[in-house]
């Protein structure tokens, strides 16, 4: 038989780290896909919140409900900007997706993606499977659980400094590292693309009674995803960019949260 007892105290502890954990597991990558149920949600973030309460015991002060609140509404802001900061970084993907669509003349083919639920790019989906995929098995869901439970150490409940500034200059610098990843990443097919239309040109000029346009775009959106097969190769190592990215953000949020930038 279990005789577990709790203070009033501790209730309130508990429910102020439940509301930051649930907070960034609705929006993580992994923990926050649309395909995990939401009681599973609910329920891992309640044992990881009474293992943090027991692990980190602690208690907070206030001088009424409206200071209470105000403490509940940092502690989910906190929540949601460190899964935010961690799941933006997935959406390098999608816009790398987005440029190959374009360049192969796929730009209007959009399709449903159920885990995000938004339209998306034929490729960016392609790519977006992959790389969750390649990340799911080189155990980055485990450096998120440590990072959400380490938070707690470097910013107590409560203890939140909102740099603001500091976080903006940053979000700057990592939205330049989103277009600078992307376009590495659809370089191989911009750059097979580029030849093709020299070559078209040329021919089009050698042969104008060939309708160029109706070949051409066939011809590109073989060659493009020719491509995309034989580069499927890079996708470890894209993964591998993009989890030290997600890695580099999280860093960087909490940094800008416990007053040492």
């Amino acid at each position: 038989m279990i005789d577990y007892t709790f203070s009033l105290v501790t209730f309130e502890y508990f429910l102020l780290i439940l509301v930051r954990i649930a907070s960034f597991v609705a929006v993580a990558p992994f923990f926050g896909l649309a395909s995990v149920p939401t009681r599973t949600k609910i329920g891992f973030s309640a044992v990881l919140a009474i293992l943090i309460t027991q692990a980190m015991p602690g208690n907070v002060s206030y001088g009424g409900m409206l200071e209470y609140g105000t403490i509940v509404a940092k502690e989910a802001i906190t929540g949601l900007l460190i899964g935010m900061m961690a799941n933006i970084c997935t959406y390098i993907v999608g816009f790398a997706g987005r440029l190959i669509d374009m360049e192969v003349g796929l730009a209007m083919a959009q399709e449903y993606n159920p885990l995000t639920r938004t339209q998306e790019s034929i490729t960016g989906n392609l790519y977006y499977y992959l790389v969750m995929l390649l990340l799911l098995i080189s155990d980055l869901y485990r450096y998120l659980i440590k990072a959400i439970a380490d938070s707690f150490q470097l910013i107590p409940v409560n203890g939140q400094v909102f740099q603001w500034e500091y976080l903006s200059e940053h979000m700057v610098v990592f939205f330049t590292d989103i277009f600078v990843i992307g376009f590495r990443i659809m370089l191989p097919v911009f750059a097979c693309c580029m030849v093709m239309n020299c070559i078209l040109g040329i021919m089009a000029k050698e042969a104008p009674q060939m309708n160029m346009f109706a070949v051409g775009i066939q011809i590109k959106i073989f060659a493009g995803y020719a491509v995309i097969v034989v580069t499927v190769i890079l996708l470890p190592k894209m993964a591998a960019i993009i989890g030290e990215e997600i890695k580099t953000m999280l860093r960087v949020v909490v940094k800008g949260l416990y007053g040492a930038g």
